[in-house]
């Protein structure tokens, strides 16, 4: 059989197809018809010419085609019995792009900020071929080519994409595939710097955490800390305190893995709290006084030291020191020193700590010592050093003055001289000292400063006593003066009985030691014959030793 057709269909529009033959059998079994099309969509109609133009017989198919036709072979059947000849007509359907999808390469697993991804825009059909493809991102048009490669992923390429692919007919739309990006942030309401009290929420969010096809797990850490765990995905402070300030960030898992945030600092402020004020006076001459002011609070404050009202130094702008006076800042610390201290740096101290949410204060009383008492060469001497003590700072050198000496509280001696000399001082020369300074214009004494002598064990002081009522019981007490401490030893010709320090504990059950500064007791029970003799007790220190 022959065959004519048009080279194309168009999806869409009714086409015609007639097969033939030149010959018509009206008697036998010949039989011409089609095979392959759809009878729902189709129609057939015969047609035979005999007469004197011709002989011919045509089967004509009128048919609607769809672009799943494009392609089909259809077969034009003449039959007669068990024997057929055929003619094959294949369908060129003429459609715009059909079955398009978007192909997301990796499909499985977590997608990271820094993964390659590439989508592919895939079309099942198109007759004639696509000439053109367009990608689309929420909407917005993101590219041209078949496949959008996205290099570098980032948190900002997470959304829906689609894509379009054209030929001359028409445009086949994709349906839309997300592209989630797993990338964990942290974000801080109202701000990351709060004002102490102030409701604050940290939120630990992944890119379409609304839409997320499966449940998210959230770990919080602050310092590195584990804090919670569970569902939610925020962190809430009702009322933020400074103890909350710190370096928080979160992980969040799925069943495909984790991802852990970048920590956020969250900074808390606050206003001063009650600065600590301290005062210090330099005994050794009483010359110096300090005055230290610290305090807690966020941001940094600015301190000020004032005497009696007046400022006298400021860790902010500068105020003009006065000759005597020296200032050291540092973060919220401001020192204050005065040289050449005297009656008048008595009075009240304040100092004043202030930031943009507040201020607070402190106050202290300074009672300066007019006097001063000088040990020289030092406070701590070794026995037969010479040692001189001089009343120092009064300032007035106009008057006579009278200074009275003072040891432990008792008067030593009255003298014109500002000074009292040992020339070779004893271990009974030591003691807390103190000087008065007398004029017509009144009196002023000095703080107690204490002087100390070292010096060697004097002769140690060895006692024995026998108690025989209720059982026979010796005790053995020895004692000694020095400065430091002298360590005691108990001997029984060569054997130690007893010590105060680093000797091994009694070897007899009857042997009980007491021990106390400078001093040794021993108490044997259940005494016998064999604990006669004569006992040596030796001591020692740094300074020297004796028995």
């Amino acid at each position: 059989p022959s065959v004519t057709s048009s080279e194309e269909q168009t999806e869409g529009q009714r086409s015609t197809l007639e097969c033939s033959t030149p010959y018509f059998c009206p008697r036998g079994d010949t039989v011409l018809r089609w095979e392959g099309y759809d009878p729902q969509v189709s129609q057939v109609s015969s047609h035979v010419q005999l007469d004197t133009r011709g002989v011919s017989h045509q089967v004509t198919l009128t048919s609607s085609f769809t672009w799943k036709d494009h392609s089909k072979k259809l077969l034009c059947v003449v039959s007669d019995g068990s024997k057929r000849a055929s003619t094959e007509v294949v369908l060129r359907v003429r459609h715009a792009p059909k079955d398009t999808q978007v192909s997301l390469s990796p499909s499985s697993g977590n997608i990271g900020v820094g993964d390659t991804v590439t989508l592919s825009c895939e079309v099942g059909s198109s007759h004639p071929p696509v000439s053109g493809y367009h990608w689309y991102k929420d909407g917005v048009a993101v590219g041209t080519e078949r496949v959008l490669a996205l290099p570098g992923v980032r948190r900002e390429d997470h959304g829906r994409y689609h894509c379009e692919a054209q030929n001359t007919l028409g445009t086949g739309v994709s349906p839309p595939v997300t592209l989630r990006v797993f990338s964990a942030e942290i974000s801080a309401s109202p701000a990351a710097e709060v004002l102490e009290g102030t409701a604050t929420t940290l939120s630990c969010d992944v890119p379409g955490r609304e839409g997320h096809p499966e449940e998210l797990t959230y770990t919080w850490f602050k310092n590195s800390a584990w804090l919670k765990e569970g569902p939610a995905h925020t962190l809430l402070f009702p009322a933020v305190a400074a103890s909350d300030t710190g370096y928080y960030s979160c992980q969040v898992t799925n069943s495909q893995g984790s991802d852990t945030a970048q920590a956020i600092s969250l900074s808390v402020t606050y206003p001063p709290r009650i600065p600590t004020l301290t005062l210090f006076q330099e005994t050794q001459g009483g010359r110096l006084v300090i005055v230290r002011c610290t305090v807690d609070s966020h941001p940094p404050a600015t301190l000020a030291i004032d005497h009696d009202g007046t400022v006298l130094a400021t860790s902010g702008a500068q105020v003009t020191l006065g000759q005597r006076l020296g200032v050291t800042t540092s973060r919220n610390s401001l020192r204050l020193e005065i040289r050449d201290a005297g009656p008048r740096d008595s009075g009240k101290y304040g100092c004043t700590a202030s930031n943009v949410h507040g201020n607070a204060s402190a106050t202290k009383v300074l009672v300066t010592h007019a006097a001063g008492l000088l040990i020289q060469p030092s406070a701590e001497v070794t026995e037969g050093t010479a040692v001189t003590l001089t009343c120092v700072g009064t300032g007035d050198t106009e008057q006579e003055l009278l200074y009275t000496w003072y040891r432990n509280g008792r008067r030593l001696q009255d003298s014109s001289f500002p000074t009292l000399e040992f020339p070779s001082v004893r271990g009974d020369d030591a003691g807390a000292f103190q000087c008065q300074v007398r004029s017509r214009n009144g009196s002023a004494t000095s703080e107690a400063v204490p002087l100390r002598v070292l010096y060697p064990p004097r002769q140690p002081v060895l006692s024995s006593f026998l108690q025989s009522q209720g059982g026979r019981l010796g005790i053995i007490q020895c004692s000694v003066e020095s400065d430091p401490e002298s360590n005691l030893t108990l001997r029984r010709g060569d054997d130690a009985i007893a010590c105060t320090q680093g000797c091994p504990q009694a070897t007899s059950p009857r042997v009980h030691v007491t021990r106390s500064y400078n001093s040794l007791k021993v108490e044997i029970q259940d005494v016998v014959v064999e604990d006669e003799g004569i006992y040596v007790c030796q001591a020692g220190n740094s300074q020297g030793s004796a028995s």
